[in-house]
This record gives C-alpha cells, sequence and structure tokens, in this order.
C-alpha cells in the first residue's frame, strides 16, 4: 500500500489532544529547526490547507493542498495532489495522502489518547523518497511536540 505509519500514545484525553492537534498546529507539526506556518486550514472535507515549512535560513516549502476528510474529533485527512485557487479546483503533482487521527486509549493504567499519523503515496518509489527524507524520525519528533504540549 506504500504506507508510512507513527503511532504514539499520549497521557492527556482526546479533547485536548484534538485541541492542539488542530488549534495550534504550529507549535508541533514540525521538527526544530524547522517551524510552520498555517496560513489557511477549512475545517471541512473539501475545504483548503496550506501552510508552509519555514527553514533556519529562511527557505521556504509551501504545502497547498485539499483537506479531503474531517472528522471533528476523530480524524483529518489531506492530500497535496489537488490546490483550490480561487475557488477553482486544480491538479497538482503528487505525493500523498496524509491522515491524522486520534482514539480513546489507555496504556499502563493511564487513560489517554492514541495519536496516529499515516503517509499513503502513489507509488514504491515515492513511499521510499518519503523514507529516506526521514518520515520516521521526522514524524516521530512531531508527535512527541504534540504529547509534549497536550501533556504540559
Amino acid at each position: 500500500m506504500n504506507e508510512l505509519s507513527v503511532s504514539r500514545f499520549i497521557a492527556a484525553p482526546p479533547e485536548k489532544v484534538w485541541e492542539v492537534m488542530t488549534d495550534r498546529q504550529d507549535e508541533w507539526w514540525c521538527p526544530p529547526p524547522w517551524r510552520c506556518e498555517t496560513k489557511v486550514l477549512e475545517r471541512k472535507s473539501g475545504g483548503r490547507w496550506f501552510a508552509s515549512m519555514i527553514g533556519p535560513d529562511g527557505e521556504e516549502m509551501p504545502n497547498d493542498g485539499l483537506m479531503l476528510h474531517w472528522e471533528e474529533g476523530k480524524r483529518f485527512v489531506g492530500t497535496d495532489a489537488v490546490q483550490i485557487i480561487d475557488g477553482e479546483f486544480i491538479p497538482a503533482p503528487a505525493f500523498m495522502i496524509g491522515s491524522w487521527e486520534i482514539e480513546p486509549a489507555s496504556e499502563d493504567g493511564v487513560h489517554g489518547t492514541r495519536y496516529t499519523a499515516t503517509a499513503r503515496h502513489w507509488s514504491e518509489e515515492a513511499c521510499k523518497e518519503h523514507e529516506d527524507m526521514g518520515f520516521i524520525e521526522g514524524w516521530k519528533i512531531c508527535a512527541e511536540q504534540l504529547a509534549a504540549l497536550c501533556e504540559e
């Protein structure tokens, strides 16, 4: 399925994790020294999702895409395969479909949340490229940053 995934238990209730995931995305979305600037996040299926990752030397990686699915309090799914420009849906070079989801969980007697982030790619080559870019390490760092904000 050309899929990469990271999962982590967070010792905080799902409502708190969801709030941080969606309202404070810029605080956890990128591994340092990079940072994220969310410019548009339309919280609905079919909405625009545009964010830029800013590097330590000012380099910018814009990520413009489409929110495929939004299930409030549970999951959101987006892709870079489609951009929305002036209300029009425009095909774009596709890299992945990303899914970020949470569910109630318990671990070692602690009630909290299971966070899972998944990237699905159109090809084995794209999946391997994402893995070689440091997907596992980078997305684990993001999960750790998310957990730290939720557990503080």
